[in-house]
């Protein structure tokens, strides 16, 4: 293919290639799947859930620890950071599954996430390095609507009204909902 695959553009491959999958059966799930009152499948381990974020978070960092491992010349500092970021991610992980419980969009949104994140993963084992600065943008631009989004479901706010410019012709406002309102009062 053109390309000398490393052991890095392996484990990347290997991580897109479980992202890409998981993550389109969970939205193929979400949007056409059985409704039903119970799962069928078994509720994995606390364990289980572990290896995964683990791995999870390994495949997605890994060139934060290649680089890390190179800048860092004292490897307990490295090793503190990382177990303190898994004790913070284990702290506030009911409150953000709670959160996302409540806002089905929000879980879609991060299901999109992880199919960009395995789509930008085979890319990069492929040799094709696709700028972080692209992705991140991306992801909070889509996070924004959405909390604007959210912010205005919470309020129940009616729909926004485009007003027509002024004519001059009679002062007339076109008919539309707030119109009628206007009448009925």
């Amino acid at each position: 293919l053109g390309h000398e695959f490393k052991g890095r553009d392996l484990v990347l491959l290997a991580g897109g290639l479980f992202l890409i999958p998981k993550s389109t059966m969970e939205i193929h799930e979400k949007l056409e799947g059985q409704e039903g009152s119970r799962s069928a499948r078994v509720a994995p381990s606390f364990g289980a859930i572990l290896v995964q974020i683990m791995l999870l978070d390994v495949i997605f960092s890994l060139d934060s620890v290649i680089t890390a491992v190179g800048m860092v010349s004292h490897v307990e500092v490295m090793i503190a950071a990382v177990v303190v970021a898994v004790l913070i991610m284990m702290l506030f992980a009911k409150a953000i599954g709670d959160f996302v419980h409540r806002h089905p969009s929000v879980k879609m949104l991060a299901l999109a996430f992880l199919l960009m994140i395995g789509v930008m993963l085979m890319a990069d084992g492929f040799g094709h390095h696709v700028p972080k600065g692209y992705i991140y943008s991306a992801m909070a631009f889509s996070l924004f609507v959405e909390l604007l989004n959210l912010k205005a479901k919470a309020r129940k706010a009616e729909p926004v009204e485009l007003r027509e410019p002024y004519t001059g012709r009679g002062g007339s406002r076109p008919a539309g909902p707030s119109a009628s309102r206007e009448r009925q009062d």
